[in-house]
């Protein structure tokens, strides 16, 4: 049986150096690998690029790292409610890549099925297609976007099992799943990790093969960035 555990997630993120490209999943701080995050943190990893739907809020996820000068890069679908990152962005302090939120999903896809590129046509005709291929099909123009190349891809799930196995829960399934397997190494944190066999195989998200390290993470806050309610 092939074992894929670690015993922290320092361990699993013992190799992350420098300059790596990281993608991070989640949606806002729905599903975000806060385990992971708060490592990188830790470590200070410095000149970072980020590939992440979005930077969170300001003093939670990703937003931890760009107050510390952490992100050289982020390429998002948007700013969000971060404010530092709206500031750093507007300063040329932060580099920053803002692609459509389909493009964004489907060049992890691509990534994660070992397809060099895809067409789309979202962006044509504005900013997002200056300088790259175009071509026409059936009538209608595509923009030639390439998959992402990246590092690590940290993600979270709710349960998963010592051989990589993961489910995820809800709306925090968002960004997850098409990032597992896109990058060179995959880091898995779960709420639950239990022994293999134990997930029933139809519920299964996300197999194994696509996962080469999974830890069970600790102190998950699961902030709501935007609370509201609805008067009775």
């Amino acid at each position: 049986m092939i074992r894929k555990t670690v015993s922290s997630v320092s361990e699993a993120l013992s190799d992350v150096k420098d300059h790596m490209t990281l993608m991070l999943g989640g949606f806002g701080l729905c599903g975000i690998p806060e385990n992971a995050i708060a490592e990188l943190v830790k470590m200070n990893i410095q000149g970072v690029t980020c590939i992440s739907n979005n930077a969170g809020v300001d003093d939670f996820g990703l937003g931890l790292l760009l107050q510390k000068k952490q992100i050289k890069k982020m390429i998002s679908s948007y700013v969000g409610e971060n404010d530092e990152f709206e500031r750093q962005m507007l300063s040329g302090e932060l580099e920053v890549e803002l692609i459509p939120q389909g493009t964004l999903a489907e060049r992890c896809r691509a990534a994660q099925a070992g397809f060099p590129a895809i067409y789309t046509p979202a962006g044509y005709g504005t900013e997002v297609a200056e300088g790259k291929e175009t071509r026409e099909f059936n009538g209608k123009m595509y923009v030639l976007e390439h998959a992402f190349e990246a590092d690590f891809a940290f993600v979270k799930a709710w349960k998963g099992d010592e051989a990589g196995n993961l489910i995820f829960k809800g709306t925090a399934r968002n960004f997850n799943p098409c990032m597992c397997g896109a990058a060179k190494i995959t880091v898995a944190e779960v709420e639950e990790l239990v022994p293999a066999g134990t997930l029933n195989p139809d519920h299964i998200h996300i197999p194994g093969i696509f996962v080469q390290r999974i830890f069970k993470g600790n102190n998950f806050e699961k902030r709501i960035e935007q609370r509201t309610v609805r008067k009775r």
